[in-house]
């Protein structure tokens, strides 16, 4: 595995491992757990060469995040990532990925509105721009994400169709399911913020969802079974819910009752100083 944080050593690698075979992306902020290894197991079947990007994005940090806090073990990392057989993991830093007089913002509307979109102002602005970059700086075939930062995918999948930077009617974008331990709670590298007591009440949260679910299923009002679903999870130890919402899984649109398309339930609950996020389908 080559660890590299030049672009012109990027490029000059990736012309080789091209010319072999189709190249898959996993773009990951490090902290690497299981669920990113699932991603990388999957990319590797789906391609010739794998490659995994590590960079912890500070434009999609606000005000008082933990972007500071944010683990960062780049050589724990990298050791997972050479036992997987990755062909090259991209390490750039800040002043390589936003150099002096950088300018440029992307923004997704419609998708990003709401949810974490509304809890975390101009997060999704620096996802959207920071994985632009990752497309052009690693021109890969195929990219995989978890489904776990679902409204993150449908953000991801519409720049990418709106912008041209997958073919036309081609998945290039791949959404992998979520990666959870054996309790039911979401993998996830915020988790380590977990204190003992907290990482045991951590799984009311998929618990809760899987009871709200069974209930809308069950012909339950959805207005009343979510504000259900809130009340269990500060009767179970979380301190704050920041939304708990049925939406359309394809576009994000809030459902006030379950139809006959696709649709996700989406919660996002604090947990002493823990965000936790989850979604399942419903």
């Amino acid at each position: 595995m080559q660890t590299i944080n030049r672009l012109d050593t990027l490029r000059s690698a990736l012309e080789k491992l091209a010319a072999e075979g189709p190249v898959a992306l996993v773009p990951t902020m490090g902290a690497l757990h299981s669920g990113h290894l699932t991603l990388v197991r999957a990319a590797r079947a789906r391609a010739a060469h794998v490659v995994v990007s590590i960079f912890v994005n500070p434009r999609q940090f606000g005000a008082g995040e933990d972007l500071d806090a944010y683990p960062r073990q780049l050589a724990a990392d990298a050791a997972l990532l050479r036992a997987e057989g990755v062909a090259v993991l991209w390490a750039p830093d800040a002043a390589t990925m936003y150099p002096s007089g950088y300018a440029t913002n992307i923004s997704v509307g419609g998708v990003s509105d709401g949810l974490c979109g509304a809890a975390r102002p101009g997060h999704f602005d620096g996802v959207a721009t920071v994985v632009c970059k990752l497309f052009n700086q690693v021109r890969p075939d195929i990219a995989l994400f978890g489904e776990k930062d679902w409204q993150q995918l449908a953000v991801i999948r519409r720049m990418a169709r709106d912008l041209d930077l997958t073919q036309p009617h081609v998945d290039a974008i791949i959404g992998a399911p979520i990666a959870r331990a054996e309790d039911g709670l979401a993998l996830s590298s915020r988790n380590a913020y977990l204190t003992p007591q907290e990482r045991a009440q951590a799984p009311t949260l998929a618990r809760a969802m899987q009871a709200a679910i069974a209930a809308i299923h069950g012909g339950a009002p959805v207005a009343g079974t979510l504000a259900e679903l809130e009340q269990a999870l500060l009767a179970g130890g979380f301190s704050a819910v920041d939304y708990a919402e049925l939406r359309d899984a394809d576009t994000l649109a809030p459902l006030a009752e379950r139809g006959t398309g696709p649709a996700r339930l989406l919660v996002a609950a604090r947990l002493g100083r823990t965000r936790l996020i989850d979604n399942m389908a419903a």
